[in-house]
């Protein structure tokens, strides 16, 4: 496992959930958050899909830097999309915790 900094250990998806919290309370003249969910759900569902179209392509290239970016960037699109549908990071991973009594093809074969 790869060793974290501590600038990584001091920083996690709630800290970045909470930042988005308090940014999409700002003016949309200085906040980029407060522009993406003023524009409204739909238009930050199509910018999140933007940022897992890039994130794909980085992945079949062999640049690592490029993919971790698009990454970063599709998570950070993702919280949005969830802060301005009113769904909480600890929602998700409540889901994320349910399903860990299974495994991954029972879960898919449970949807259907």
């Amino acid at each position: 496992m790869p060793q974290r900094s501590k600038a990584m250990a001091d920083f996690s998806l709630y800290d970045l959930e909470r930042r988005i919290g308090e940014r999409a309370q700002a003016s949309a003249e200085v906040s980029y958050t407060r522009q993406l969910i003023d524009r409204g759900v739909e238009h930050c569902a199509r910018k999140l899909g933007e940022e897992a179209i890039e994130t794909v392509i980085a992945a079949g290239k062999d640049d690592r830097e490029r993919l971790i970016a698009e990454a970063a960037d599709l998570v950070y699109h993702l919280l949005v999309l969830l802060k301005a549908r009113g769904i909480a990071l600890a929602d998700v991973e409540r889901a994320l915790a349910a399903r860990t009594g299974q495994t991954g093809l029972q879960e898919k074969m449970s949807r259907s």
